[in-house]
């Protein structure tokens, strides 16, 4: 039986990812994982991959909507009372990266980084 350089835990996309690094580094390499390859890390996103999904939660539009959200026990951003201000400061930076110049940066960025994991993943995945 021919001997392992390296043995990773976790067949994730992460443990996957060290698996094939070390492998193009010519190391022989075992992944032990108790589910199948990527099993539970598709569980949370259903094995998709939003290339597309570059537009930052801070925008604008969301500043018209959050005031009805926030006193609305049932709505996407029920914020109790007292709870709003204990996380005061995080909404004000939160309300500043709404301005158009922050969010058309943060795009950018994500754009960028979507990009970059695109031409990252693709090798991977042949």
């Amino acid at each position: 039986m021919a001997e392992t350089d390296v043995i990773v835990i976790g067949a994730g996309v992460i443990g996957l990812s060290a698996a094939i690094a070390a492998q193009a580094r010519r190391l022989s390499v075992v992944v032990l994982d108790r589910e199948a390859p990527a099993a539970r890390a598709s569980a949370g996103n259903a094995g998709a991959f939003a290339f597309s999904d570059i537009l930052p939660p801070a925008s604008p539009g969301i500043l018209r909507k959050a005031p009805r959200w926030i006193i609305d026990p049932l709505g996407p951003l029920s914020v109790p009372p007292l709870y709003a201000i204990k996380i005061a400061p995080w909404m004000f930076r939160f309300w500043r990266a709404c301005s158009p110049s922050r969010v058309a940066h943060t795009t950018a960025a994500q754009a960028a980084l979507m990009d970059l994991a695109k031409a990252e993943l693709e090798p991977f995945l042949k």
